[in-house]
């Protein structure tokens, strides 16, 4: 099905925006330049009518408003009737020196249109095809509003390149503002198969599933799933009884943005300082940032609190042992540790 749609669409990438210039529609180009044509022959009308007595009309003598029109057309046309003519040195030289380069410009805008929407077409739909054909393992984001912005800074604090991150939203204006944060977007409905895979989803290694809605959420997560049965899928729900719902679906990981959001207001009321310290934990970038990195050489066979930074957590296999845990006395060269960090000032 969405093979045969594919086939039939005469521009199978519309609705993806690659950073960079802003991609303005065919159509739009053409509505620009027949303007800018109309606004030519108007001022090539105006410029007939008020020299009107330097001109002689075969059919009536006088030349008009309309007769003025009608000269401006067929000369900008290059038709050239010849049933209105300039008989006038002064008429002459106005078609010399201002008319005939008018109707050099007239023909530029009308051939430079085709020129330019084919031209650019065709260089959009190879810069598409060639991100197409060397994006793998890149990451999802599927809605950009602020848990999908939020997310994505966070990722590029971390080190994520710009490149391989790709975002999906129903809305024009927020995949307009993915593509001038240097992004690459997807404009549609992210429960649709061929949504996702417009965003190369199959071959993604990581998708972050956070829209506005939690039964929106459920049925992205399942799509997501369905396309890629290995990447890891991280989905966001405002409540905590649709968390359930979203791991039977698929995700690996869910955030309940409402009751996560409740803790920290209820610490906050508790202990404002250790509320501080948790938001600074949250936000990325800011005094105090939470990363999983790798076990060092130096590391290993060590205590995790000879660590120059604060290990919270050992991460060894599939486990995840806190820093008391016997086991996690020693570290291992595969080990993973979740550690505080001090921001670089």
């Amino acid at each position: 099905m969405d093979t045969a749609r594919a086939g039939r669409d005469p521009d199978p990438g519309r609705d993806i925006t690659l950073p960079g210039r802003r991609y303005v529609p065919p159509m739009r180009h053409i509505a620009r330049r027949l303007l800018l044509a109309l606004a030519v022959l108007v001022a090539t009308t105006l410029i007939v009518w008020l020299g009107r007595d330097g001109y002689h009309d075969n059919a009536g003598g006088t030349v008009g408003l309309l007769a003025a029109a009608y000269y401006a057309t067929v000369s900008l046309s290059t038709t050239g009737y010849g049933d209105i003519i300039p008989v006038s040195d002064a008429a002459r030289i106005t078609n010399i020196l201002v008319i005939t380069p008018l109707r050099v410009l007239f023909l530029i805008i009308l051939v430079g249109t085709t020129l330019e929407v084919l031209t650019e077409r065709t260089r959009r739909q190879r810069r598409i095809e060639r991100w197409r054909s060397t994006v793998h393992e890149h990451t999802v984001v599927i809605g950009y509003g602020t848990k999908g912005r939020s997310a994505v800074q966070t990722l590029l604090g971390q080190g994520v390149p710009k490149e391989s991150i790709v975002v999906v939203d129903p809305q024009h204006k927020a995949v307009e503002q993915a593509s001038m944060d240097g992004l690459v977007g997807v404009v549609g409905d992210a429960t649709r198969t061929d949504t996702l895979r417009r965003a190369e989803l199959p071959r993604a290694a990581r998708v972050v599933v956070a829209p506005e809605r939690d039964d929106t959420a459920a049925l992205v997560t399942l799509t997501a799933r369905q396309l890629n049965k290995s990447a890891t899928v991280v989905a966001a729900v405002r409540e905590d009884e649709n968390a359930p719902l979203l791991r039977q679906s698929g995700a690996d990981m869910v955030v309940t943005s409402s009751s996560s959001a409740g803790r920290l207001l209820g610490l906050s009321m508790l202990s404002p300082n250790a509320g501080v310290v948790m938001g600074d934990l949250l936000t990325y970038g800011s005094g105090l940032d939470l990363v999983e990195r790798p076990v060092t050489r130096a590391e290993a066979g060590h205590s995790p609190r000879d660590c120059a930074d604060l290990v919270l957590a050992v991460v060894r296999g599939h486990r995840i042992l806190d820093y008391a845990d016997p086991e996690a006395a020693t570290l291992h060269l595969t080990d993973r540790v979740i550690t505080i960090r001090r921001v670089s000032q």
